[in-house]
């Protein structure tokens, strides 16, 4: 990409009253961040792009927002979402309102993070003042295991029963079975909602939030999660802009940054 570009960029983040690191500790990239507007200690933090070197940008710009602890250390408290020129000032926008579905910690009330190790933890890491006894620690680790499991072998089991009625109902046919569909385009901002049939059995608005990256045109949609604080398996969330109105309970997209209805096709 040219140098034009590279100012345009430039030109946006610095009108939005981003302000430019002097470096990038993990590359050759420039990197700018403020402050979020609303929440106290996040900022916002975009990989423009442009080469440190040459001063000219690629064609990813990276934007995630980051929790300031206690010992100022940055914690990624979001998926980065990728997004061109033209559209990162929108992108943007969707990353600032992601922060309201990130979870914060019950105790000193700072965001919460995801971990090397895989687990979402307070990104104060507060509880290293309480947590001093290693038999109350052990004790707590092994009901957190016993109930992880639990977890997993119900989503595993769920998982099974699902697919088992899928493949029941692929085998009687579907051609009595409702279907609707929905107007959905790259860089809307949806949540889901879980239904039975046409009956909705529960709006996730506040919970879980994404922001859609692709439409096929058969109707497949790449979302970008980037809040999901119920803690819904990836393989439940939905992919298609149209389902089948059947017995089983699923979840289906509920659009935020636009005004779409569910329309009935068969």
């Amino acid at each position: 990409m040219s140098k034009v570009i590279a100012k345009q960029i430039d030109h946006i983040l610095r009108g939005d009253k981003f302000l430019r690191h002097k470096k990038n500790a993990k590359g050759n990239t420039a990197i700018y961040s403020r402050n979020h507007p609303t929440a106290k200690f996040v900022r916002v933090v975009v990989d423009s792009g442009i080469d440190l070197t040459s001063g000219k940008a690629s064609n990813q710009i990276g934007i995630k927002l980051v929790y300031i602890n206690r010992q100022k250390g940055w914690r990624v408290i979001t998926t980065e979402i990728f997004a061109t020129a033209k559209k990162l000032a929108s992108t943007i926008k969707a990353q600032e309102a992601a922060e309201k579905f990130v979870k914060s910690c019950k105790f000193c009330k700072a965001k919460k993070f995801k971990a090397k190790t895989g687990n979402t933890v307070c990104a104060n890491a507060c509880w290293t003042a309480w947590a001093g006894k290693k038999k109350a620690g052990a004790k707590k680790k092994k009901k957190s295991q016993k109930v992880a499991a639990k977890s997993s072998r119900k989503n595993v089991a769920q998982k099974m029963t699902q697919s088992a009625v899928k493949k029941n109902l692929q085998r009687k046919g579907q051609k009595n079975l409702q279907r609707f569909t929905q107007e959905i385009l790259p860089g809307d901002l949806v949540t889901i909602e879980k239904h039975e049939g046409t009956k909705l059995l529960q709006d996730l608005t506040g919970s879980i939030l994404g922001i859609v990256q692709y439409v096929s045109k058969l109707g497949s949609v790449k979302t970008v999660w980037t809040a999901n604080s119920v803690d819904l398996p990836e393989w439940l969330l939905p992919t298609h802009n149209a389902y089948v109105a059947d017995a089983i309970p699923s979840y289906r997209f509920k659009v935020l940054s636009r005004q779409v209805e569910w329309v009935k096709v068969a």
